[in-house]
């Protein structure tokens, strides 16, 4: 193409940009086929016309490059992580980790609660309540926030506390139940699972929820998408809640699951032991390969291409036998191995700021290589 259609070629494009009448077309024509008398408003009239021509071709040749740029933006690939020790102040199991920011995260274990403001992580009071063991941890705000677990001393008892924004205080619940898990979908939806059954808050007061037939439950960890889709795994079980009842449905593994999260309805994720990964499409459970063959024990990620599961110990891996799994989209591969202790929770903001919890007071920071 010669330089001066080119040059033409950028000047119509310029135009289709603009959405502008070309300045040609707004001089009234030497001669015309309009009288006189309506020889400008029929003429403006057809260049009117035109303009929205120009519109609707400006909207065809966009729209391809605009879909190109955000499918482009989401093939991103996430940061590689370079994982760091962070003090935390204690040598206690941490179990749980949850946030709502880069300066707002809690870290849940035995007998310990800790905060992260952004700099660094410290304990936190909980007045005369004693914190025994706690497992999990998720709020629905900064300002309403649960912890779940058990006591052991006097007798074993149901352990559920509660953060207003300013303290902790626990709720009252009768029960022997061990709790493991806790997830909302809302400050007056929340479910607690453990061993013994399934609690549920409903903003005013929690309540044990029965299943049908199902005598007695080992569950592990319970995550959903909405109010009418909930997911559980444990020790024999995966149940599924619907918005009105739980439901047995088949695991796609015989071993006991311990960790749930996905990124939707039909995109989820269960880790177990002996390396067991299961995943959900929507339809149904099915036996993923993840080269481990220790016992996972979490899950989290920030997309459905940058999803993380951790290792502890079990009968059937030595201690010390932490391990972290990545997967990109793909398939699953070690990240960390060997090097770390038992790891058990994980959580993080962003595909680029991550904490992993576990034993010994462990806390690690995953953060984008420089």
């Amino acid at each position: 193409m010669s330089a001066s259609r080119h040059t033409s070629a950028g000047r119509i494009i310029r135009v289709f940009l603009k959405g502008e009448c070309p300045e040609g077309w707004r001089r009234l024509p030497q001669r015309s086929k309009y009288s006189s008398g309506n020889r400008a408003l029929n003429f403006f009239a057809e260049c009117r016309m035109k303009v929205r021509v120009l519109a609707s071709l400006r909207s065809a040749v966009l729209t391809p490059f605009i879909l190109m740029a955000c499918h482009s933006s989401d093939l991103t690939a996430p940061p590689t992580l370079v994982w760091s020790s962070v003090s935390s102040g204690t040598t206690q199991r941490l179990y749980g980790v949850w946030g709502t920011s880069t300066s707002n995260v809690w870290v849940v274990g035995y007998g310990t609660i800790l905060h992260y403001d952004g700099t660094s992580w410290s304990s936190v009071s909980t007045g005369s309540v004693s914190p025994q063991y706690l497992t999990a941890v998720w709020g629905a705000s900064a300002s309403d926030v649960w912890a779940v677990g058990y006591e052991v001393s006097p007798n074993f008892a149901t352990m559920i506390l509660h953060y207003d924004g300013t303290s902790w205080s626990r709720v009252s619940t009768a029960g022997t139940e061990l709790l493991s898990g806790v997830w909302g979908s809302s400050r007056s939806d929340v479910w607690a699972v453990g061993y013994g059954g399934i609690f549920h808050y409903n903003g005013t007061i929690w309540s044990s929820v029965p299943i049908g037939t199902l005598q007695y439950l080992y569950l592990n960890s319970v995550w959903g998408t909405s109010a009418s889709d909930v997911w559980t795994v444990g020790v024999y079980e995966l149940l599924h809640y619907d918005g009105t009842a739980w439901s047995t449905l088949p695991r796609g593994t015989t071993e006991q699951l311990v960790g749930v999260w996905g990124t939707s309805a039909s995109n989820v994720w269960s880790v177990g032991e002996r390396g067991t990964i299961v995943h959900y499409n929507g339809q149904s459970w099915s036996s993923v390969p993840s080269g481990a063959t220790q016992f996972l024990y979490s899950v989290w990620g920030s997309s459905s291409s940058n999803v993380w599961a951790l290792s502890a110990a079990s009968t059937n891996s030595p201690p010390g036998s932490g391990t972290i799994l990545h997967f990109d989209g793909t398939t699953w591969s070690t990240v960390l191995s060997g090097t770390t202790p038992n790891l058990h929770g994980i959580w993080g903001s962003s595909a680029s700021n991550v904490w992993v919890v576990g034993d010994g007071g462990t806390i690690l920071h995953g953060t984008p290589a420089e």
